[in-house]
């Protein structure tokens, strides 16, 4: 669906953003694109949806060199989630969707409403205009902008941003449904529990390189300590000891009472990101 060789692209001289990008996205996965801010993760999106222009190295994506492939066919293909909601102030969550839905043909689309619905849009708002709505109203009226053109490439931007906890629940069900469709997703996000959650595979990328490129479970087990954490009871009193894997196969055979829990020495994604990047998410 996605492909990428040797992709640079700069912003005028010195100021190379990306350093040679190699990377392929199946039809279906769920790819992570991972990275600070000032990374390259943006630009990245911006060149692959043609907002950028003027990359170099090379850039496929539905078999075709983004050089020619950015027409109203592909466009009508796609579904793009910006990080900051790309709607009319003045118009109604119905109203922008219907001026979106002139860019597809009828028989791609889908209701408009029905997604607004299924996205839990607050019925009340549905006409009134978009500047009297919170961000995670906007961010609603966003995802179904994205999906209005039953798009077979999404492209999502911060998808969670701005959302509650039961909100980022249901976006996450969403992308989820949409993948059980055969649509391919495309996710740049700060959140790493979006990208351990959802995505099949991540990209790490830092300075405007790839730094790691796995599953998440691959590389969480590729950094681990391979060791647990046991806390027990002894003797009235509460202890704590970490063991080795080896050492798991002869069984817990210090002297107990009682065990209290164990826990893995496993690293969480962003654990791993940084070992990688020196950097958080944030950074």
């Amino acid at each position: 669906m996605i492909e990428v060789k040797k992709l640079t692209f700069s912003y005028g001289k010195d100021k190379e953003a990306l350093h040679g990008l190699d990377f392929t996205v199946e039809e279906g996965e769920i790819f992570g694109f991972l990275g600070p801010n000032g990374s390259g993760k943006s630009t990245t999106q911006k060149l692959l949806t043609g907002i950028l222009k003027g990359h170099g190295g090379q850039a496929r994506l539905f078999g075709k060199d983004i050089g020619e492939v950015h027409n109203q066919e592909f466009f009508q293909k796609i579904g793009v989630l910006f990080e900051f909601p790309y709607l009319y102030a003045n118009l109604s969550a119905v109203d922008n969707l219907k001026y979106f839905s002139s860019f597809y043909p009828e028989n791609q689309l889908r209701d408009a409403e029905e997604l607004l619905e299924k996205l839990e849009f607050k019925r009340d708002f549905l006409k009134k205009p978009v500047a009297s709505y919170s961000k995670g109203m906007r961010q609603r009226v966003s995802m179904a902008r994205a999906l209005l053109g039953n798009p077979k490439l999404l492209f999502l931007d911060e998808p969670t941003s701005g959302l509650d906890p039961s909100g980022a629940v249901l976006f996450r069900k969403i992308i989820e449904d949409e993948r059980q469709k055969g649509t391919t997703v495309f996710l740049t996000t700060h959140n790493m529990q979006d990208a351990d959650l959802l995505c099949d595979r991540v990209a790490f990328i830092s300075g405007g390189n790839i730094v790691a490129l796995d599953t998440p479970k691959h590389l969480k087990e590729q950094n681990s300590s391979r060791s647990i954490a046991v806390s027990y009871l002894y003797q009235g009193k509460r202890e704590e000891k970490s063991l080795k894997f080896p050492e798991l196969e002869t069984g817990i055979s210090f002297p107990h009472d009682e065990i209290l829990s164990i826990h893995s020495g496993e690293p969480t994604l962003e654990d791993v990101f940084i070992r990688y990047t020196g950097r958080g998410l944030a950074g």
